[in-house]
């Protein structure tokens, strides 16, 4: 009888392939962010999801093809986000700084994905890496074009400088990677949590302030405007990552 309890807990079975896949990709995040691709170990991963190893293989025939899912999980989470912000009726400024909220908080309720994705750019830099291309086309590209085409419109209509949309739309997403990924680096200076509500907080509110100031040719009214979808964020979201995901890995470092 304890022996069928035991089997009913586990998540091990395929009468719920929902819950055992997102356990899977879950445990699956952590071990890449830790160990990277090639560190990275199967058993490991199914004792975390507490799947059997079967199971895994089932879902996701080897290494690779889950590293694959791993990525594309984020990343369709983060373009429903962001163009979502990008494509409604606000303002071309509103839009701009509601993107660039809507980039820093998927990166915030995930920032294993900061040092993943920073090991994807280097193992491309060393010809490594199937997947960046694929992401970039996917997933990136549309992303950056829609944002470009923001940008190239509010400097027609002079609401923003007349900035280099190429060299400014990668810095809106720099700038809020860039904090995840030195996470420890941040920790050892300061003695501080990177992830904690407050902090979570505090960047959020930097960052915006920071490319409104950059953009808008109202400055003032361009970091007006940032304190306030700031503020409101603030009373959406609390909290950073929450209790039991990646942060308890070791988060962005």
């Amino acid at each position: 009888m304890r022996s069928q309890q035991l089997l009913s807990s586990r998540r091990g079975s395929r009468r719920q392939p929902e819950a055992s896949r997102d356990a899977i990709l879950q445990a699956a995040l952590a071990e890449f962010a830790q160990q990277g691709l090639a560190g990275a170990r199967m058993d490991a991963i199914a004792a975390s999801a507490n799947v059997n190893k079967a199971l895994l293989y089932y879902y996701f025939h080897d290494k690779e093809s889950l590293y694959g899912a791993v990525l594309d999980r984020f990343f369709i989470h983060l373009t429903e986000q962001v163009m979502r912000e990008l494509d409604n009726a606000a303002p071309l400024g509103e839009r701009l700084l509601r993107y660039t909220r809507a980039h820093f908080d998927c990166v915030a309720e995930s920032p294993h994905y900061a040092r993943l994705f920073q090991g994807e750019l280097m193992s491309a830099g060393r010809g490594g890496s199937p997947h960046l291309t694929r992401i970039a086309e996917q997933y990136i590209r549309p992303i950056a074009m829609r944002v470009t085409e923001l940008l190239e419109q509010g400097s027609a209509s002079g609401e923003f400088r007349n900035v280099d949309p190429i060299q400014f739309a990668p810095s809106i997403a720099a700038i809020n990677v860039h904090y995840f990924v030195i996470a420890p680096v941040t920790r050892a200076l300061f003695g501080r949590d990177p992830y904690a509500p407050e902090a979570i907080r505090q960047r959020r509110a930097a960052v915006l302030d920071f490319v409104a100031a950059s953009l808008f040719a109202d400055r003032e009214a361009g970091v007006k405007l940032a304190a306030e979808i700031a503020s409101q964020m603030s009373h959406d979201h609390q909290t950073g990552p929450s209790p039991g995901s990646e942060r308890a890995g070791g988060g962005g470092g």
